[in-house]
């Protein structure tokens, strides 16, 4: 016989915890169910987050999953993925394990995946010199040269931002995307130089700091940092299978006042949802999907 939760969270990063505790707090029955794969693996540290500047993401996440031991009808599962097939007015629950559960709501909190340039050596530095927001990043590199990797008037457009950290900014192409003469004349203003040949590789040192960027022909680049514009996209399927609908982004579309998918009884929070990627936002979006999922359980049962 299934286990039976009001709630089944799909992922357990920032977006996932923090409903799981604004739902436990409602005294409701629980089921957060995470793969372990969290987007910012690689990062040393959250930054743009009030009280937690700097924190490893791991212990983050540690600290919440810790939180949660104190609401009994909070159950975590860790390293399985899982089906989700509507059933009337639940929802059927399947774990590659063997484990099955139904649920009145389901949150997807499933984050998103970068695409990582195929660049030899990236992967050494990805997370500490190597980034895809500079939001959480930008900082550390202030005043020093960077370079943009991204095609076209999308490369273009994250050079000119990277403007405000650094005046020694350089755009990378990798062959991949032209300019627009219009963000040409922009970029030439501010005296944003543009290498349109194919990146090669990277060299720096053993605890991933960026040194070097080297071009196809030979070119060598000194950069102390790398941000790139490559795209990212959803990290778990289960939106496609629900029939969730997903907005020209790739966001999973919500609406405003239920907080609800296109799928009745189906709710989004964090990456999986919005364009701005950062984990004070996924905290925040996760608290109000725990509080809009408490609501429309209120009203299901003739409380609300």
């Amino acid at each position: 016989m299934s286990a039976a939760y009001d709630v089944v969270i799909v992922g357990g990063g920032a977006a996932g915890l923090s409903a799981a505790l604004v739902l436990g707090r409602c005294r409701r029955s629980v089921l957060l169910v995470d793969e372990g794969k969290p987007r910012n693996a690689s990062s040393h540290g959250v930054h743009c987050l009030l009280g937690h500047e700097g924190l490893p993401p791991r212990d983050l996440l540690a600290r919440g999953r810790s939180e949660l031991e104190r609401y009994k009808t909070v159950t975590v599962r860790t390293g399985c993925t899982i089906t989700i097939v509507p059933k009337g007015d639940r929802f059927s629950v399947a774990c590659a394990d063997g484990f099955s559960a139904t649920a009145r709501k389901i949150l997807l909190a499933t984050g998103m995946k970068d695409d990582v340039p195929e660049i030899e050596g990236i992967e050494r530095f990805y997370g500490r010199s190597v980034h895809h927001c500079p939001y959480c990043d930008g900082f550390e590199h202030g005043d020093k040269p960077i370079a943009v990797y991204g095609a076209g008037d999308k490369g273009a457009g994250l050079a000119l931002m990277m403007k405000r950290w650094s005046d020694d900014v350089i755009l990378l192409t990798d062959g991949l995307g032209a300019v627009t003469p219009a963000m040409q004349e922009r970029l030439a203003r501010r005296e944003i130089a543009v290498r349109e040949e194919k990146v090669e590789r990277l060299d720096g040192s053993a605890d991933g700091a960026l040194q070097a960027i080297h071009l196809e022909g030979g070119k060598t680049l000194a950069r102390s940092a790398l941000f790139f514009t490559a795209g990212c996209k959803q990290q778990s399927d289960l939106w496609a299978s629900l029939g969730c609908v997903r907005d020209e982004k790739g966001g999973i579309v919500t609406t405003p006042v239920t907080e609800e998918s296109s799928v009745p009884g189906v709710y989004v929070a964090g990456d999986a949802s919005r364009d701005l990627l950062l984990v004070a936002v996924a905290i925040a979006e996760g608290a109000m999907a725990g509080v809009a999922i408490n609501r429309a359980l209120l009203k299901d049962d003739g409380l609300g």
